[in-house]
């Protein structure tokens, strides 16, 4: 008996992977987090399977299920939203089963800043623009944040930032980052990426919260705050480059 935690994806429910949708087929059991997954991947479940929506469930309740899948031998199909890495309260999890001897695995998934980004159809990282991208969020009811990740210092790296649970702080996000950035600096806001519903604010620091009170949101919304997102004069990346050598690419004309 294994307990798969899967990787759903954003929320198309073609952006699972095929080891995802394999492991569901092959588990009696599913526990989903029915607020965020698409009901589409239920599909992939055997017939007669035990499934069961965890978005009313304490975490206490959610162990009872493992165990009593446990004690049964019966693998289950734990489905989290968009990718395990991030915010997905996989650690905890993990945490009782080790204690409990109860055996588990991981499969990825497609993260929401990924899908938001395809959306746009943006590179995150541009040469010489933004070479990295922070994954960040603000503080919230759930969790703090450290006092050393605040927005103002990741935005003086230039990096590209990937905001996530934050839409209801909107204002302060542009607050905190609009000093160091500057209210020019490219914004998109990414509602839903990957669902039937998608919708996209483009916007800058200085306009965007204007610009989504016309028809704003309340959750499963990315903020994208960063250069790279508008920039058009970059320099082309020397990977392609006729005079980049490499291994897959022999010197030409000459010893």
């Amino acid at each position: 008996m294994t307990v798969h935690f899967i990787g759903a994806g954003p929320g198309a429910p073609d952006l699972i992977t095929l080891r995802g949708r394999d492991l569901i087929a092959a588990s009696p059991v599913c526990l989903y987090a029915g607020s965020l997954v698409p009901k589409e991947l239920l599909r992939h479940c055997p017939a007669g399977a035990r499934i069961i929506d965890t978005a009313p469930m304490s975490l206490d309740q959610i162990e009872a299920e493992f165990l009593r899948a446990h004690e049964a031998d019966e693998d289950v199909a734990r489905l989290h939203s968009g990718d395990l890495s991030l915010w997905s309260a996989l650690a905890e999890q993990m945490r009782r089963l080790d204690r409990l001897g109860v055996p588990y695995d991981v499969t990825p998934g497609v993260p929401a800043f990924a899908a938001s980004a395809a959306a746009l159809r943006r590179e995150l990282t541009l040469p010489e623009v933004a070479q990295s991208v922070v994954l960040t969020r603000t503080s919230g009811r759930a969790s703090a944040m450290p006092e050393a990740e605040n927005l103002a210092a990741f935005a003086r790296t230039g990096a590209t930032l990937a905001i996530h649970l934050s839409i209801h702080a909107l204002e302060r996000v542009v607050a905190e980052l609009t000093p160091v950035l500057g209210g020019d600096c490219p914004v998109a806001i990414v509602f839903r990426a990957s669902w039937p519903d998608e919708r996209i604010v483009w916007g800058a620091l200085d306009d965007i919260a204007a610009r989504f009170a016309e028809s704003p949101v309340e959750r499963s919304a990315l903020v994208l705050v960063g250069r790279a997102l508008a920039a058009q004069d970059f320099r082309e990346s020397a990977l392609y480059d006729n005079d980049y050598l490499r291994r897959y690419r022999p010197q030409r004309g000459g010893a």
